[in-house]
């Protein structure tokens, strides 16, 4: 095995070779598809070879346009992570952001009456210094605070409306956090009812959206037709990839998500016709049970699922509300709805059904970097979105970190392509701020670092060394 994190080839690594079967691995979450991006350019400026295209959480999105040779789509000007829109990913839902406001616009009306007071202590303090220096004091001031004060604290006054209009302001915010719950309710679930009224905090559904409107762009081509819902494009999609598997630019894919009903990850995959069997042959024929509650052949009637795959990649557990799937009536789990969402440990699963896939060579894109050792802490974040990426950043690095390890003992090759140092957290959709530099890095500096990376510690160093031309060679401006 041959993990690079580094852009120092290691003199015992084993060669990279483009006539042995290699597949392109995308992890990570979030902005992490903006890396993603970056080094899918150097791959497809050098001409690398690929047959595979894998990923799970963000990197779905980007396997899905190196699938159909559509990879310049990501990076363009109209592309995934160039076009508008970026900063409403993940954005806290509606009911959430109404919580908050309710929350301040409480604590502001309930300050009003200690502002009120806190007045008297810059009020007073002036009358004081005035009659100190012989100015004669600030009566009129003084006079007008105790004026507001009486009529403040007046029985009519704060007293009788300000408990009423908290109890409005938080009744409002409750009933329509109530009608939400009442209109997104599911599947029957158990707890107080007050607990429908606190659904996830973040929301998918506008990178799902933006998802497939590019990938219309992409299909679409210069005709000006209405794009057609998820299911549909997504069965489309399907059927292109379907009719040419095995040509130039085309690639089989294969997609990770979990089953937080059925516990245990489901594989959608579309392979080559010589390699559908393997998806779901196993020895005995209760592995072969376990197969198809697992796998979905996305080449036959399980294309109707690509559209549930890729939403169910793109929910963040406990961050995002899961992906529903409804399954059909003759499938193995006979019509039932199941609850999806992406799983960073599913990283080694996926290894697992490349190597069942006959993958010789795996090339792993990560935008979690790997801890230098010490004196490399930084500032935690404070905000929300800004905790939950930290804590999803750091278990990538340690998922990755295992999985490569797992796979140590078996005939694969593992490149990794991965920055040094990150200071865009997986929600910083505007950029984060590198306390390194003292400077805020948006998505197309590491959009570019991603493309860099891609040179220095595997296109250079190992492609290179193995003694294959590939491409063309020629380098073009970073991004």
């Amino acid at each position: 095995m041959t993990a690079r994190s580094d852009a120092t080839p290691s003199s015992s690594a084993e060669p990279y070779s483009p006539q042995l079967r290699t597949a392109l691995v995308l992890t990570g979450t979030g902005t992490a598809g903006a890396y993603h991006a970056g080094v899918l350019r150097a791959l497809h400026e050098a001409g690398v070879k690929l047959d595979v295209a894998a990923g799970r959480g963000i990197g779905v999105v980007g396997a899905l346009f190196a699938a159909i040779d559509g990879t310049q789509r990501l990076w363009d000007e109209k592309g995934f992570w160039r076009s508008g829109g970026l900063h409403g990913f993940y954005r806290w839902r509606f009911v959430a952001r109404v919580m908050m406001w309710a929350v301040g616009a409480s604590a502001a009306i309930v300050a009003v009456p200690i502002l009120v007071m806190a007045a008297g202590l810059v009020v007073f303090p002036i009358d004081f210094m005035l009659r100190m220096v012989g100015a004669g004091g600030a009566s009129g001031l003084l006079g007008a605070y105790v004026s507001v004060a009486q009529a403040a604290f007046a029985p009519s006054a704060f007293p009788t409306w300000l408990p009423r209009l908290v109890l409005l302001v938080l009744v409002g915010a409750a009933a329509i956090a109530g009608v939400s719950a009442w209109l997104h309710s599911g599947r029957r679930s158990r707890g107080a009812m007050w607990w429908r009224l606190v659904p996830a905090p973040l929301s998918a559904a506008t990178a799902v959206t933006h998802l497939w409107r590019v990938l219309w762009d992409l299909q679409r081509g210069a005709a000006q037709l209405k794009q057609p819902p998820p299911g549909e494009l997504a069965r489309r999609y399907a059927e292109t990839l379907a009719d040419n598997l095995g040509q130039p630019g085309f690639r089989e894919l294969v997609i990770v998500a979990h089953d937080l009903d059925a516990r245990r990850d489901l594989v959608f995959a579309m392979v080559a016709e010589n390699r559908r069997r393997d998806l779901i042959r196993r020895p005995s024929a209760e592995a072969a049970e376990v197969r198809r509650a697992e796998v979905v052949d996305l080449t036959g009637v399980g294309r109707d699922y690509l559209a549930d795959a890729v939403a169910a990649s793109l929910a963040v557990p406990i961050a995002t509300d899961p992906h529903a799937i409804r399954f059909a009536p003759d499938a193995y789990w006979r019509g039932e709805t199941h609850r999806l969402c992406d799983r960073p440990s599913s990283l080694a699963r996926l290894f697992d059904e490349l190597v069942d896939l006959n993958v010789q060579q795996i090339l792993v894109v990560s935008a979690a970097p790997e801890s230098v050792g010490p004196h490399a802490l930084t500032v935690p974040p404070l905000d929300g979105r800004g905790r939950l990426g930290e804590y999803v950043q750091s278990s990538e690095a340690a998922v990755l970190r295992d999985a490569t390890r797992l796979i140590a003992a078996r005939a694969l090759r593992v490149f990794i392509i991965r920055p040094s140092h990150n200071p865009v957290g997986p929600f910083d959709f505007d950029g984060g701020y590198d306390d390194r530099s003292e400077r805020r890095q948006p998505l197309d500096e590491l959009m570019s670092r991603g493309y860099e990376d891609a040179y220095q510690q595997f296109i250079e160093p190992v492609v290179g060394a193995s003694g294959e031309s590939v491409g063309s060679g020629r380098r073009v401006a970073p991004l």
